[in-house]
């Protein structure tokens, strides 16, 4: 293994960690909002809201996300009632289809891990809420949705992570992000096992230092279960 290969690729591929990170918050801001709205179509007790959410999360859950990206960035632009639609500014694109994906994608998982946490809150909290009068969305809001955060939380941390991952596929359309690249130097030093050893090392780095960001928000928000506790 030559070092010096992999630690001239490393500031190289480093430029390119302004691209995945714009990729991971925009995915996850977009994902994280639509999983909010899929959550309010599953627990609505409508079934024709309900269904529609959990066959997306069905879909999006059991297909690959590379399959998912190849379907957004070579499919959907055969269509020409889409290329004239105003979709076309985000799909004419690789990196808007590349978050467009990545965000359809997270939306489907983080959609069940807030339902998850969601039917984690104990009944007889609920039920004292509506015995003091509260009405249904006084309840979600108030009782529901805080408790169902902090239970999600870990959950939701590691998928965050799961994202970061999954940019990597943007460089399979053509986007210069870490993994990107890191093919092209690959391609120039015939190299791969120091240059993605290194890589590998970068992505490391960034998975610890979410899990430890996760880890203080989660230590933040119980501060005061942990204080009770003790």
């Amino acid at each position: 293994m030559k070092v010096e290969i992999a630690l001239d690729a490393l500031p190289r591929m480093l430029a390119g960690i302004g691209l995945t990170f714009q990729l991971l918050l925009l995915a996850l801001g977009i994902g994280t909002a639509l999983a909010v709205l899929l959550l309010l179509m599953r627990i609505s007790g409508r079934w024709w809201l309900s269904l529609p959410a959990q066959a997306y999360c069905y879909v999006f859950r059991g297909t690959p996300i590379l399959v998912q990206i190849f379907i957004i960035y070579y499919g959907l632009p055969q269509f020409e009632w889409l290329r004239e639609s105003v979709l076309w500014v985000v799909l004419r694109d690789p990196f808007g289809c590349a978050v467009l994906a990545l965000a359809l994608n997270v939306g489907a998982y983080v959609t069940e891990i807030l339902r998850g946490g969601v039917l984690s809150v104990e009944r007889g909290l609920l039920e004292a809420g509506a015995a003091l009068g509260m009405s249904s969305t006084h309840r979600f809001v108030y009782i529901t949705a805080p408790l169902a955060v902090r239970i999600a939380l870990p959950a939701y941390g590691n998928e965050i992570i799961s994202l970061l991952k999954s940019t990597a596929l943007a460089s399979t359309i053509t986007l210069a992000d870490m993994t990107g690249i890191a093919r092209t130097v690959v391609a120039e030093t015939f190299a791969p096992y120091e240059v993605f050893i290194s890589l590998a090392l970068v992505y490391v780095s960034l998975a610890w230092l979410i899990q430890r960001s996760m880890h203080r928000v989660e230590a933040r928000i119980g501060r005061y279960a942990t204080r009770r506790a003790g």
